[in-house]
C-alpha cells in the first residue's frame, strides 16, 4: 500500500503550553484559576476549528473593488470569512476590552494578552487591527480630551454590533519611523479640519476609524509641527469620507491584512490635543502596539513549535520517529528555550503596563518599562524569525510547500522585526531610553532581582551568566557615552545583550519557582540551555570596517 504522511495536528493550545499556565500560576494565581476555563475554550478553538478555517481559506485574500457597475467610486475591500468571524470573537471575548476592565485590576493586561497569545495564531493576523485598536484606545484615554470618550467606548466594547477597530496611519512616502517629513496637511474648514495627503502604508484599512498625523497649515517643519487627528472613515451610509483607496499592498506575509495606499482628499478629522503636539500625543499608541508585536512574536514561536513537535511524533525517517532522533530533539529543545525566554520577557512588559495603568507601579518600574519596551520588541521579533524558520525546517519539504500552511507562518513572522519600528530604530530608542534618568539602573536592578532568586546550583550558574552579560553591557555603555559614533554602531548589540540577559534572568527565576512548587524541571532545562547561547552580544567592532563593508 502506498504511503501517505499523516499531517501535523494541533491540540488545545492552552493545555499544550505549560509555559503560559505556569506563568499565570506564578504571577496571578487567583486570576489564573478564574480564567482557566476561558483560556481552555479559546485553546480548543485555536487548535481546532479556527485553524482548520484558516487553512481552508489560505488563498482568500482581501479584494479591492474601486468602482461599482455604474461607475461610482466605492473602494470596497472584501475580507475573508475568518476575519469577519474574528471580529465577533474578539469583541465577545474582550481581546481589547479585557485590558481596560477593572475585574483583575493591575493584571487586566495579563488576562488580555494571555487570551491573545492563545487565539491570535489562528486568526490570520486579525491581531493587527486589534493592536491598533488597543493603541488608539490608550492614546485617546490618555489625551484627556472629553470629546473622544464615545470613540473609546466603541473601541473597548464587548458588543460586536458596537465595537470599532482603529487604524494607525502614519507612514508616508517620505518615511516610516521618521515622521518628521510628513506631507499630509490639515486645513481649517469652518469648525472642523480636513486632511490632504497620501498615506503609503495603512494596515487594516477596513477599520471604522484611524489615528493619523498631519501638519496644520502654518505650522513649522519637523516633528514638532505635527498634530494628532482622529478620522472617522465612513459616513452614516457607509461611504468613505473623502478617502480614496489607491491599491492594496502586495506583501511577503500578513496577506490577510488589507494594507493599502490611501489618498486623503479633504477627509474630515477631529484634532486630538494641541495643534503641534502630535508625536508626543501618539506615543502611548506605539507603546501598546509594540507590546502586541512582542506577544505576537511569542505566539508565532509557539505555533511553529506546536506544529513541529506534533510532526516529530508522526514522521518516520531512517527507521524511527523524528521525536526519537537525538539531533532532532536537540533542535526542538533549543527552540523551546528561546520561546521560554521570549515569553517571559514579553509578559513581564505586559505586567508592568498593567501596573502603570492601574496606578500601582513604582517610579523604578516606570523607568524600567521605558527601556524594556523597545528592548522586548526588538529581541522577541528577532527570535521569532529564527525559531519559526527552524520549526519549518523541522518539517522538511512540507515546511516549504504552501498548501501545508507552514510557509505562511514563516512569511508572517518576517513582519515582526519591521512593524512598529525596525530593529535598528528600536535600538536607537533603547539608547534614548537608557539616557534618561534612572532607566539603566532600573534595568540592571531588574536583572539582579530575578537572578538572585536562583537556589539550585545549575540555576545559580545561569544567573551568573546573566549578571556577567549585564555588567559587560553596563561597562561598555559607560565607556562609549562620549563617543556617539561608537555608541550608535553598537546600539543593536547593546540592546540584544540587555534583552537576552533579561530573558535569562526571568527564566532563572521562573525555573526556581517551578522547582519549588512542584511544576517540574522543564523550565530549569530551558534556563540551562538558554544560558549556553550567546547572551552577551557586545563586541566593539571597527566603524571603519563597517563603512568599507556597507
Amino acid at each position: 500500500m502506498a504511503f501517505f504522511q499523516d499531517p501535523p495536528r494541533l491540540g488545545n493550545q492552552y493545555d499544550d503550553d505549560p509555559m503560559l499556565a505556569d506563568h499565570l500560576a506564578r504571577v496571578a494565581p487567583e486570576m489564573a484559576r478564574a480564567i482557566e476555563g476561558e483560556l481552555r475554550e479559546l485553546g480548543a478553538l485555536s487548535g481546532g476549528p479556527l485553524r482548520e478555517q484558516s487553512l481552508a481559506e489560505r488563498e482568500l485574500e482581501p479584494v479591492l473593488t474601486q468602482w461599482d457597475a455604474w461607475g461610482n467610486r466605492v473602494d470596497h475591500i472584501e475580507v475573508s470569512p475568518l476575519w469577519k468571524h474574528a471580529a465577533r470573537l474578539a469583541a465577545e471575548h474582550g481581546l481589547v476590552a479585557a485590558g481596560y476592565e477593572p475585574r483583575f485590576g493591575a493584571y487586566a493586561r495579563t488576562h488580555q494578552f494571555a487570551m491573545v497569545h492563545v487565539i491570535a495564531p489562528s486568526l490570520d493576523f486579525y491581531s493587527c487591527p486589534l493592536a491598533m485598536t488597543d493603541g488608539a484606545a490608550r492614546t485617546l484615554t490618555d489625551s484627556g480630551v472629553a470629546a473622544v470618550r464615545p470613540f473609546v467606548e466603541r473601541l473597548t466594547s464587548r458588543d460586536p454590533a458596537r465595537m470599532w477597530t482603529s487604524g494607525q496611519w502614519m507612514t508616508e512616502r517620505t518615511g516610516g519611523s521618521d515622521v518628521s517629513t510628513t506631507e499630509t496637511v490639515a486645513k481649517r474648514d469652518g469648525d472642523q479640519w480636513r486632511l490632504f495627503g497620501t498615506k503609503w502604508f495603512t494596515s487594516a484599512t477596513t477599520a471604522e476609524m484611524a489615528l493619523t498625523l498631519a501638519r496644520p497649515e502654518g505650522n513649522g517643519e519637523g516633528s514638532r509641527g505635527l498634530a494628532l487627528f482622529l478620522v472617522e472613515t465612513r459616513d452614516a451610509q457607509g461611504r468613505l469620507r473623502n478617502i480614496e483607496v489607491n491599491r492594496l499592498k502586495d506583501k511577503l506575509g500578513t496577506r490577510k491584512v488589507p494594507t493599502a495606499e490611501l489618498t486623503l482628499a479633504g477627509t474630515p478629522a477631529m484634532l486630538v490635543g494641541e495643534p503641534a503636539d502630535g508625536v508626543r500625543s501618539i506615543t502611548p499608541m506605539l507603546s501598546i502596539t509594540r507590546t502586541w508585536n512582542s506577544v505576537g512574536a511569542v505566539s508565532a514561536m509557539r505555533r511553529g513549535l506546536a506544529i513541529a513537535r506534533d510532526y516529530a511524533r508522526r514522521r518516520k525517517a531512517f527507521g524511527a520517529l523524528l521525536v526519537d532522533k537525538p539531533l532532532h530533539v536537540d533542535t526542538l529543545a533549543q527552540c523551546e528555550a528561546e520561546y521560554a525566554g521570549a515569553f517571559l520577557l514579553a509578559f513581564r512588559m505586559v505586567e508592568l503596563i498593567g501596573r502603570r495603568e492601574h496606578g500601582v507601579g513604582s517610579d523604578d518600574e516606570e523607568r524600567l518599562l521605558r527601556a524594556l519596551t523597545p528592548i522586548a520588541k526588538l529581541t522577541t521579533a528577532k527570535q521569532a524569525v529564527e525559531v519559526v524558520q527552524e520549526a519549518g525546517e523541522c518539517c522538511g519539504g512540507a515546511g516549504y510547500v504552501e498548501d501545508t500552511g507552514l510557509p505562511r507562518v514563516l512569511a508572517d513572522a518576517h513582519v515582526l522585526p519591521i512593524w512598529e519600528g525596525t530593529t535598528n530604530v528600536l535600538s536607537l530608542d533603547t539608547l534614548r531610553a537608557l539616557g534618561k534618568g534612572g532607566a539603566i539602573e532600573a534595568l540592571a536592578a531588574e536583572i539582579e532581582a530575578h537572578a538572585a532568586l536562583a537556589k539550585e546550583s545549575s540555576l545559580v550558574a545561569a544567573a551568573q551568566t546573566a549578571r556577567a552579560a549585564r555588567d559587560h553591557a553596563l561597562a561598555w555603555a559607560s565607556s562609549t557615552m562620549k563617543d556617539p559614533v561608537r555608541l550608535e554602531a553598537g546600539a543593536r548589540r547593546l540592546a540584544l545583550t540587555f534583552g537576552r540577559a533579561l530573558e535569562l534572568a526571568y527564566l532563572v527565576a521562573h525555573a526556581q519557582w517551578c522547582l519549588d512548587h512542584g511544576r517540574g524541571p522543564r523550565a530549569a532545562a530551558a534556563a540551562r540551555r538558554f544560558a549556553r547561547t550567546a547572551i552577551d552580544r557586545i563586541d566593539d567592532l571597527s566603524a571603519e570596517d563597517a563603512a568599507l563593508l556597507a
